[in-house]
């Protein structure tokens, strides 16, 4: 007690008089990982980037004069362009394969 008394006044003295402050750790949530905003983020971060590449590539098949090249990856393009624009088909799908897996 008396060892407790000399280093909280040694630990005052040495913050300028400032309380020392007790923490205690938090308990753990019961709950999972929290993903309500990753969709949004995932179509925020990869949506500009994903249409820079597909433009890139697009035009590198249209300059070398593949046109069969070029229909297959707009027909792609245009399939993962669905998947990040309309909405909530992400989280339609995640709950349609976790159901398949029988997670719930």
């Amino acid at each position: 007690m008396i060892v407790h008394t000399i280093l909280e006044s040694a630990v005052t003295s040495q913050l300028g008089g400032a309380e020392l402050i007790a923490f205690t750790p938090t308990p753990a949530p019961n709950q999972g990982i929290n993903t309500e905003g990753l969709a949004e983020f995932l179509r925020r971060f990869f949506g500009p980037l994903f249409l820079v590449i597909v433009s890139v590539v697009a035009l590198f098949f249209l300059f070398t004069r593949e046109i069969t090249r070029f229909v297959q990856f707009i027909i792609l393009a245009i399939a993962i362009g669905v998947i990040f624009y309309v909405p909530n088909i992400i989280e339609v799908t995640a709950k349609a394969i976790a159901g398949a897996l029988g997670i719930q």
